[in-house]
């Protein structure tokens, strides 16, 4: 379990998050059962590809999936650019590749990646899909690094060359240009599964669901119940612009859309229940909403039901 995500280890008391689930209308969900997962993925690889909303959902997997196996037939590799859990019964791995861009970046290091400038090679998947294209099943997600300012551009045939600068928005429609180039000429549906994941809210202004109020997802212990919310942390040009790109995949990409059903979870981020890495200030101190923590998610919590999801799916 990661620090970021362990809200009760790290002093959260409230645990009524642990147990909302989603009810889609006029259907159900198929039940989790654990053993009917593993055996879905017996003599597979499940990888986990992008940042860390997509590596909190991997944990949620590992969590979800890992109590079933023996202690001595199960293993984790170091925490690295590819980590992997594996069960030795089932000749099964579930692996997690840091690539929060998809694309290759200055911001592929999964430790050193607080950088100033981003700059990504929005051509170039190469070094990436080197390590994903063996797995069984992948789990594509990209969204929140690119809504962190304007991105610089390198492009792959440029050693040294001048960068040329676009908005997020613009840099991001390129980089799924070419991750989508790639499915296209290497994912066979036969063979292969690709999903990807929808962008996951933010709850950083209270006033979007509570008018009036100055707050964020601080201290929120409730979902919202308002049927058909949307939150800024939710941007729709950009969802009209993923949508484009994976309806020319036709088949070969199965979309878990997850961001409308995360929406009413303004209850379920780490908030102030985890661990920071930079020391907070007195200042911070004495205002938890201003480090709290409202992009992650608490586990168990949100991210197992995107995994009931992907159940679904396979």
């Amino acid at each position: 379990m990661s620090d970021q995500l362990a809200c009760r280890k790290h002093g959260r008391k409230d645990l009524e998050y642990w147990n909302w689930r989603w009810q889609p209308h006029d259907c159900n969900l198929k039940r989790w059962n654990a053993i009917e997962m593993w055996e879905k993925l017996r003599g597979k690889r499940l990888m986990f590809v992008g940042d860390s909303l997509n590596r909190g959902q991997w944990i949620s997997m590992v969590c979800l999936l890992q109590s079933v196996i023996p202690a001595d037939k199960r293993s984790m590799s170091p925490n690295a650019e590819l980590t992997i859990f594996r069960a030795v019964e089932y000749n099964a791995t579930i692996e997690f590749y840091w690539a929060p861009l998809l694309v290759e970046s200055n911001s592929d290091d999964p430790v050193n990646h607080r950088l100033d400038d981003r700059i990504i090679r929005p051509d170039s998947v190469g070094r990436h899909a080197a390590q994903w294209e063996e797995a069984d099943i992948l789990v594509f997600n990209t969204y929140l690094w690119w809504r962190q300012g304007p991105v610089k551009l390198l492009w792959s045939s440029e050693e040294n060359g001048i960068c040329e600068e676009l908005d997020g928005l613009g840099a991001m429609e390129l980089a799924m240009e070419a991750w989508s180039n790639w499915v296209a000429s290497k994912v066979d549906p036969v063979k292969k599964r690709a999903f990807f994941v929808t962008m996951s809210p933010t709850h950083l202004w209270s006033r979007e669901w509570a008018e009036g109020s100055e707050g964020n997802c601080y201290d929120e212990k409730t979902p919202i119940e308002r049927e058909g919310y949307w939150g800024s942390g939710s941007d729709l040009p950009t969802m009209r612009m993923v949508e484009k790109v994976l309806s020319g995949l036709s088949s070969k990409v199965s979309v878990l859309n997850i961001t409308q059903l995360s929406e009413y979870r303004k209850d379920g981020h780490p908030s102030i229940y985890r661990k920071f890495w930079e020391t907070l200030s007195p200042q911070q101190l004495s205002n938890p909403a201003s480090y709290s923590d409202c992009i992650h998610w608490c586990l168990p919590g949100v991210s197992d039901v995107w995994n009931e999801l992907l159940f679904q799916f396979l």
